[in-house]
């Protein structure tokens, strides 16, 4: 009796301590610790990656790179909450399992209503359910405001490009095919199971806009390249334009919000 008594306690304290707000964040994802700072929790951050930049000024301690993880710096910053991707590998997540540390991963959202489902869980992660809540339910105000403008418009073919060498783009059921959608626009890659493609697919296809994600100067290179065709439709429409990689491929409310206003200023303002 006295065995199971100290089980059941032992199953009660992890249970209590697992439902606490986490005082000591490590975060492997930069959409991750963006979303920490919009919610209001970056003083809960302690570790970061080099790629979380919105944590530059902060001097938050550097544990990862885009790729690999420094497991013993995690370790000596004692987190109570790893935030990680699916992208992580699932060996460092082993680990930190195994040490003990509580370790919730993120998989990529697959449209905007996970975006904001996963906003909220970090919300209640991280003790800021009330800030959390509040931006999602702005977000989606904004964002309905939003489709609702392109209604009764002639829905236009988009092709958005994410990728270069190869040529690379957005497909079904991915958060960004809704940057399509909810500017009431059709993706002419839809249906299609892989994202790369050749230039002349998208030539024969003749979309009446083109969204680049900015890649720096590569960036530059292809809307150049897109614009020297004068018989594509979205060069004639002058609607191959940029939106930036950092806000466009970041899945949490206020980015995806502020991307899809970029482009609705774009797109309306022609």
């Amino acid at each position: 009796m006295k065995i199971l008594l100290s089980f059941l306690l032992a199953v009660l304290a992890f249970n209590l301590n697992a439902q606490k707000p986490a005082a000591r964040i490590v975060s492997l994802a930069p959409s991750l610790t963006k979303s920490i700072y919009y919610m209001g929790a970056a003083e809960q951050l302690v570790g970061r990656t080099s790629y979380c930049f919105i944590a530059d000024a902060d001097d938050k301690e550097v544990v990862a790179s885009a790729v690999s993880v420094n497991i013993e710096k995690v370790l000596t910053l004692k987190p109570d909450l790893v935030l990680a991707t699916g992208i992580t590998n699932p060996e460092t997540i082993a680990l930190l399992q195994r040490a003990g540390i509580r370790t919730k991963v993120f998989q990529t959202p697959r449209n905007f209503e996970e975006i904001c489902l996963h906003f909220q869980e970090l919300g209640r992660l991280t003790g800021r359910e009330a800030a959390a809540d509040s931006i999602v339910a702005h977000t989606r105000q904004e964002v309905e405001q939003i489709k609702a403008s392109y209604e009764g418009q002639a829905a236009k073919t988009f092709f958005f490009q994410i990728g270069a060498n190869p040529l690379f783009t957005v497909l079904d059921h991915t958060f960004m095919n809704d940057y399509i959608s909810f500017s009431g626009g059709i993706n002419v890659a839809g249906g299609l199971k892989a994202g790369t493609l050749s230039r002349e697919w998208v030539l024969m296809k003749n979309p009446e806009v083109i969204v680049i994600v900015n890649m720096g100067l590569v960036g530059e290179e292809e809307k150049a390249i897109w614009e020297s065709y004068p018989q594509l439709r979205a060069v004639k429409n002058e609607l191959v334009f940029f939106v930036e990689s950092d806000m466009a491929s970041t899945p949490n409310p206020p980015d995806f919000l502020k991307t899809l206003q970029s482009m609705q200023k774009i797109l309306q303002a022609r």
